[in-house]
């Protein structure tokens, strides 16, 4: 099941690793940077293309990202 808490968490705990600001993440994706805030603060979900696009940037699983699984190589 999708959790939105996990989803928002991995996302800030895969850029902050990166060390990415925001607004870099978001260049590197096409996204605006308000949208990873809101994404990141639970204010706003991510569209199907975004966590695509998160999933493929940081090189992790949907289901990693969503909760579905602890192991980011899952389903790859």
């Amino acid at each position: 099941m999708f959790s939105k808490n996990i989803f928002c968490e991995r996302v800030k705990l895969l850029r902050e690793a990166s060390n990415l600001t925001q607004k870099q993440l978001a260049k590197n994706i096409n996204i605006s940077d308000k949208t990873i805030s809101m994404i990141e603060t639970k204010q706003r979900a991510a569209t199907i293309e975004v966590m695509y696009a998160l999933a493929d940037y940081f090189n992790v699983s949907i289901d990693y990202l969503v909760g579905r699984t602890d192991n980011p190589d899952v389903n790859k």
